[in-house]
C-alpha cells in the first residue's frame, strides 16, 4: 500500500487547503476557515455561535475572532436570541449569501471537473470511500476531527 500520509499531503496541496486565502470574491479575501463558517451558517438555519463552533470543532474564542472579521466584511450578522440574550445567532447578509453561493459554485465546478476524469464507478467509489473514512475519523478520539453531522 502507498504511504497514506503522503497521499493525503498531496491531496491537501492540490485542493489548495494550504493557501492562506481560499477565494477572493467581490473584493473580499476569504480564508479557508471563514469559508467553512459561511458554509455552515448557510446550511444551518439561524444557528447559534456555539453550534457552528462545535460543528467545526473550533474553540469559541478563535471562532469569535473569525466571526468578528466576517461581520466587519459585512458577510455575517450576529443577533442576540430573543429567548436567551446570552446566546447569539448567526445569519448571512445578502453579500454573505452571494459569497457563500459563489464559493459553493466554484468548489462544485472544481469537483465536477476532477470527477470528469473518472468513470461513474470510480467517482462513486471515491465518494463512498471518503464517506467511510469520514465516519471512521468521527469515531477516533485522537484528534480534533469535526463533529458528526
Amino acid at each position: 500500500m502507498e504511504n497514506a500520509r503522503e497521499l493525503f499531503q498531496i491531496m491537501t496541496r492540490r485542493f489548495g487547503l494550504l493557501n492562506k486565502n481560499c477565494c477572493s470574491i467581490g473584493g473580499n479575501d476569504v480564508s479557508l476557515v471563514q469559508s467553512h463558517i459561511l458554509y455552515e451558517v448557510d446550511r444551518q438555519h439561524n444557528p447559534s455561535m456555539q453550534q457552528i463552533a462545535e460543528t467545526l470543532g473550533t474553540d469559541i474564542t478563535t471562532f469569535s475572532r473569525q466571526v468578528q472579521s466576517l461581520i466587519k466584511m459585512n458577510l455575517v450578522k450576529k443577533t442576540p436570541d430573543p429567548q436567551d440574550r446570552r446566546v447569539h445567532t448567526l445569519a448571512l447578509t445578502t453579500e454573505g449569501k452571494f459569497v457563500a453561493t459563489t464559493i459553493d459554485m466554484q468548489m462544485n465546478d472544481y469537483l465536477n471537473e476532477v470527477f470528469s476524469y473518472m468513470t461513474d464507478f470510480e467517482k462513486e467509489t471515491v465518494l463512498h470511500s471518503v464517506k467511510i473514512f469520514n465516519d471512521a475519523m468521527a469515531k477516533s478520539n485522537k484528534c480534533c476531527g469535526p463533529l458528526s453531522e
